[in-house]
């Protein structure tokens, strides 16, 4: 790239920042100092914007390089390029490399303050290393890093994650003024939210009520964690009651209040009114997320109102979200219980074609579908080629078939006398292990007993089927 006749580490930072694509931007990073080998040097400035722009990438080892560079080069560096470091390292799920990089810091004579022992506290805690985070902050005090009222909060929330620690983060709560710090909207939230996910609804009630009385308000998450609470103990009028105390003290509500609404009336058997509030959601220009559409799809189901949740599944996918293999599941099962098996083996086609395939998670789910839809269509008068087709399809894609899909299968084409298709499937039962009943046996021998120029292929296969049981 061209360059000005001079240049100084703003506009370097300026151009770096300005470069969208973070490996044209490392790019100007080391141009500058080939145009001017005598006369520009990184300062710690462009130094921490590109450690910044490669951590946040998920570049470590490019990052990790320019940290040496400046010991090199004799940059000082400061604390916020490691918390950088550190906090791109935590949202990468990486928590053992931030705790490396923070005691990487007193190599490069720099002194961690409370804002770095906070952020690898709060990592370690978030990404659920509950005992490593106690001795980490058993180490904060012996060394005297003064905590305020961020670190109480991450405190908190690490004693909020077992019901083991409940009873204990609430005095933690409870002592916070005698130590000088008064609980902030974060704090009662954090207790609130540990409460409801034990069951101990009332009391989180109590707390809601106690912050209407103090600075700190009730905010759409302190309502929406209470009615998520709520909701889970079945209790529906109580959600719609405190929704309406939300919107009394114009607090808005946001999409995880209203899906926490919508849940709770869907587990009722009030799934009508769930969408209503689908509706007024939009209205209020509040945009519905995948799970507020996947709730009315699994409430319209157990209602048994499969039109229902088809338009909404019809919806979901017009937005651009792919149904996940529990939720073609349940409006597979859906359609199969109102003898639409046919409706259902185009959704089996649709979940291919959309690559949605069955993993070590799903295995199950995608078998209980296929079987589900293969038994539909024998059932269902006429669609016996098509539960073949299904049944070849699931074979071919690693799904086993249950006994109960092989046997009745077995009947189907017996009764048809299609010998070819019952060759295949009995010869698909003993390879997966199973052995026919005597019912399955006899249909099979009447079925080729009635074939008269296969007479000797059913002896065959009863001296098969006879080794097979010996």
């Amino acid at each position: 790239m061209k360059w000005p006749k001079q240049i100084t580490p703003g506009y370097v930072a300026q151009m770096i920042r300005a470069e969208k694509n973070v490996g044209k931007a490392l790019g100007i990073f080391n141009s500058a100092i080939g145009e001017y080998p005598n006369g520009f040097k990184h300062n710690e400035d462009t130094f921490g914007l590109m450690i910044g722009r490669l951590a946040a990438a998920g570049q470590f080892i490019e990052a990790e390089s320019l940290l040496i560079k400046m010991t090199i080069e004799k940059v000082r560096c400061p604390e916020d390029i490691f918390v950088t470091m550190c906090r791109a390292y935590g949202k990468a799920h990486r928590p053992f490399e931030a705790l490396r990089t923070f005691h990487r810091m007193k190599d490069f004579e720099c002194k961690p303050t409370v804002k770095s022992y906070a952020v690898i506290f709060a990592i370690l805690v978030r990404e659920n290393h509950l005992k490593l985070a106690f001795k980490f902050y058993d180490h904060m005090k012996k060394v005297g890093i003064g905590l305020n009222i961020y670190t109480y909060n991450i405190l908190l929330k690490a004693l909020c994650q077992k019901p083991s620690t409940l009873d204990r983060a609430i005095k933690v709560f409870r002592e916070m003024p005698e130590k000088g710090f008064v609980p902030d909207a974060f704090s009662y939230n954090i207790i609130i939210d540990g409460l409801c996910k034990n069951n101990r609804v009332a009391e989180a009630a109590e707390l809601v009520k106690e912050m209407d009385g103090r600075s700190c308000a009730p905010d759409v998450v302190t309502y929406s964690t209470l009615i998520h609470g709520v909701s889970s103990l079945g209790n529906v009028d109580g959600a719609l009651e405190l929704l309406q105390h939300m919107l009394a003290n114009n607090v808005s509500p946001n999409v995880v209040t209203y899906t926490s609404v919508m849940t709770a009336l869907c587990n009722a058997g009030r799934s009508l009114e769930a969408l209503e509030f689908l509706r007024q959601m939009k209205s209020k220009g509040e945009k519905p997320n995948m799970h507020s559409f996947t709730t009315l799809i699994h409430g319209f189901c157990m209602e048994g109102k499969i039109q229902d949740a088809q338009n909404i599944f019809d919806q979901m996918k017009l937005r651009g979200w792919k149904p996940d293999a529990p939720l073609y599941g349940k409006l597979i099962a859906g359609l199969c219980a109102e003898s639409r098996s046919e409706d259902a083996a185009s959704l089996l086609d649709e979940m291919a074609l959309n690559d949605v395939v069955p993993n070590r998670a799903t295995k199950h789910i995608h078998e209980n579908m296929h079987n589900v839809v293969v038994q539909g269509l024998c059932k269902e008068g006429g669609r016996q080629n098509k539960a073949f087709q299904v049944y070849l399809n699931m074979v071919n894609s690693g799904i086993c078939p249950s006994f109960e899909t092989l046997n009745l299968m077995v009947d189907r084409f017996c009764k048809r006398g299609d010998v070819d298709k019952v060759d295949r499937i009995l010869r698909d039962i003993l390879a997966n292990g199973f052995l026919p009943n005597s019912f399955t046996w006899a249909a099979i021998v009447r079925a080729f007993w009635k074939k008269g120029n296969v007479r000797e292929t059913a002896f065959l296969l009863q001296d098969e089927l006879t080794h097979q049981i010996l």
